[in-house]
Parts: C-alpha cells; structure tokens; sequence
C-alpha cells in the first residue's frame, strides 16, 4: 500500500497509564490518572492575603469550569488567610479543590500554620527553590512529612528558571567527561527531568504515598516542553501536569499554550493542564480556563460547553450580521453552562452552525445539530434554519439573531430536557 493510500488515524494516541491519584474537598472528587478525563487547572493572581477578592475570582474560575484552582501562599499572612478563603468557598457552595502554590518558605507556612495546611486539597513545591540551598533536603522533607500527616497529594513542580543547580551542575561535569558531548539545551532538558523524579523518588523513601504525586516540568518554550514530557512519560508513570510557563499574552500564548499541550495530547501524554496566559489589560482571569476546554474538546477529548462553527467570511459575506450573531450565540452559551450543566446532561456536546452565505452554509449546518445560513452579497435575504440536518423553518427581517436564539433554547429544553423530566414522569406512572 502506498503511503498515500495508507488509512487515516481514528483520533489520539491511546493514554499513558499513570497512576491514580485524588484530589478532594468535602465531596468534591477530582480524579486525575489512570484513565481519567485530562483536568482543567487555572491559578489566581489575587494577594491571598485578601481573602475575599480570592474568593470572588476563585469563584469566578470554578464556575467557567477550572477543576482545580492553584492558590499563592508566600508569606504567613497569606497563610493565615487561606483557612478564611475555604470557608468563604463552601459558604457560597463552591467546593473547588485549592491547591497551595509554595516557593523558598513553604515548609515553614505549613508548620505554622497547621488550618491552612488542612484547608489546602494538594500542595504544589518546587525542588529548585524548597527552602535555601543548605537547608533544601531538609526543607523538602518537611512538606513532605506534613503532607503525609494530613493525606493531601503534592504536585512536585520543577522549572526552567528555578532549576535544582545542584542537578544540573552535576549533569554538566558528567557531560563534559562524554566523548560527544550533548548540547546545553539537551543537558538542561535532562535535569528537568531527573530532577523531578528523583524528587518524587525521594518523596516516597520519605513516607509520601506513590499515589499521592503529580509532576510537571514548566518551560517556555514548545519543542522544550514536548522533548522534555516525552522523556517523563516515558521513564515514570506519575501523573502529568502539562503547561507551557510564561506563555505570555493574546494570541501568542493561545497558540503556544495549545501547540505543545495538543502534540502531547495527542500523543497520549498528560492527565491535567493548565493554559498559563498573561491577561490583557481590563481582561478576564477565566480565558485561561475558557482556552484549556477548549483546547480539549476542539480534539474531541471532552465536552464543556456547545460549540459554535462559523466561517470566517469573505467577498460573499458583506454583512457582519452572521459575525455578531455566532458571537452572540456563543457567548449566551457558555453563560447558560453553569445552569444548564444539571439540568440538561448532554447539551454540553451540541453544536450550533452559523454561516455567512449559501456556499457552505446549508452543508454546515446540516453537518450540525443546529443551523442557520445567513444571506450573503446578493442573496435572498432569508435565512434558512437546520434542526438535526434537516431544513426547519426560514428566518427573514430585523430579528433573525433573536428568533434564531429563541429556536436554539427551545431546542435545548426538548432534547437535553428528556433526562431532567425522567424522574417525574416515572413518578407520575409509579402513582
């Protein structure tokens, strides 16, 4: 068979199998590992210290669908406040799992301050910055210790701009005794990861259950990145925390976030992620959370919200009705989620066509569950609707937006609707 006939892959690679590992509060279960949906992760930029602006934009980052939220604790006011950030959490219903983030002090906040080492879900440490560089094994083995004393998991996070010199020094004096010597990139690669497992290794001589580690190796760079979690996947089976560090803002930290993280999605590898873009000015925390769904489920890994296809206009389409409409649409979408998460299981893999003009625009929208065909340059101006593939009504006038909004939530109560009104009716027959 000629390599051009040769049959198309079905999807991603199958996953690597890591180990299980659960992170909780109260009820609230975050499974990640051992076949578990890949999780979304995001991180405040609040002062910790100010327990309710956390609080809100924890919120805020939980209800857009962050499974887990990495909090700051640098300094014991920070600390003393994360106890009052749980409490603040549960008292609105927001049961998200907080991860405490530890740099250079984090054995020290732990030791005292004992209620935010208990409200904490997991704790995130890096090997490269655990207390000073004479105290840093004992330092280490101290989180560790208070881990153990309260069953929360660590993430042991390595990182490009905070790496274990000690590591990497020695790493460089054994490669320049090799006959070829390796570039420096490829040295520093390597201690990223020998770093890390040696770390997790350590973490498990020292009492810290196996099933209780997560790795990550954050660099700045995508081909750094993707070298160094193939290396990892391939010589451990911890689970895998995926994120491109200072990916920077706009669409520069989109596609750089989504290139790397989707190469190794696809190639099996990583059991969360987190998308680590700088805010624009007046912007939103929650983009972060927003890309990382979206990332997932544009390859078909999980479904979050309804997705919205929309051509991207051309000499046809003169009109900016179709732009401001799939705009419209798919803001309205994501807002309902929250809502229509319990009431309507399965909305959230609907899709929803909105096309500019009559070339792709009926396909489309029969490729979808939902359609409209908006009028292009010199077409009727009528709008044909889709339900399900086949043509249902035409819209015409000034409020096609609002009545094909109007026919896209109908839809919704009628088909995802069946599962929340199953429990009355076998009620009804049961009286």
């Amino acid at each position: 068979m000629s390599d051009s006939c040769l049959p198309m892959s079905a999807g991603p690679a199958p996953r690597r199998v890591a180990r299980a590992l659960t992170v909780a509060w109260g009820a609230r279960r975050v499974h990640i590992g051992a076949g578990a949906p890949v999780a979304v992760q995001s991180m405040t930029n609040t002062d910790t210290a100010d327990p309710v602006a956390t609080a809100a934009q924890v919120s805020a980052l939980a209800r857009a669908g962050s499974e887990l939220v990495r909090v700051t604790v640098d300094t014991p006011a920070a600390a003393a406040a994360v106890p009052r950030l749980r409490a603040l959490l549960d008292r609105t219903g927001v049961d998200v799992p907080l991860v405490g983030d530890f740099h250079y002090n984090g054995d020290k906040l732990l030791a005292g301050f004992p209620d935010c080492a208990r409200a904490l879900s997991k704790y995130r440490i890096n090997p490269g910055n655990v207390g000073g560089a004479s105290v840093r094994d004992d330092a280490f083995a101290r989180i560790v210790e208070i881990a153990c004393r309260h069953g929360k998991p660590v993430r042991i996070g390595v990182n490009w701009g905070s790496l274990d010199q000690r590591v990497l020094a020695r790493l460089m004096d054994e490669n320049a005794a090799r006959t070829r010597p390796w570039e420096a990139r490829e040295v520093m690669r390597e201690a990223l990861v020998e770093s890390a497992i040696g770390s997790a290794r350590r973490a498990v001589e020292l009492g810290l259950p196996a099933d209780a580690i997560c790795l990550s190796a954050k660099v700045s760079a995508v081909q750094d990145l993707i070298a160094v979690y193939r290396a990892l996947a391939a010589r451990c089976d911890w689970p895998l925390h995926l994120g491109l560090t200072e990916a920077g803002m706009g669409s520069k930290g989109i596609v750089a976030s989504a290139t790397a993280i989707a190469v190794l999605l696809q190639e099996g590898i990583g059991d969360t992620i987190r998308v680590s873009l700088t805010p624009e000015p007046g912007g939103e925390r929650t983009r972060e959370v927003v890309v990382a769904q979206e990332i997932l489920q544009t390859m078909g890994l999980r479904a979050f919200a309804p997705m919205v296809v929309a051509c991207p206009g051309c000499g046809r389409t003169s009109s900016a009705l179709f732009q401001e409409l799939a705009a419209k649409i798919q803001d309205w979408l994501r807002e309902q989620m929250p809502a229509w998460r319990g009431r309507y299981p399965g909305v959230e893999s609907m899709q929803v066509a909105v096309m500019g003009c009559v070339v792709n625009g009926p396909g489309e929208s029969r490729h979808a569950d939902l359609g409209i065909s908006l009028p292009g340059a010199g077409e009727d101006p009528v709008a044909p609707v889709f339900v399900d593939g086949q043509r249902s009504v035409t819209l015409k006038g000034a409020r096609i937006a609002e009545e094909f909004q109007a026919i896209v939530d109908d839809y919704v109560r009628r088909r995802y609707g069946a599962a929340e009104r199953q429990p009355d009716e076998e009620s009804s027959r049961a009286a």
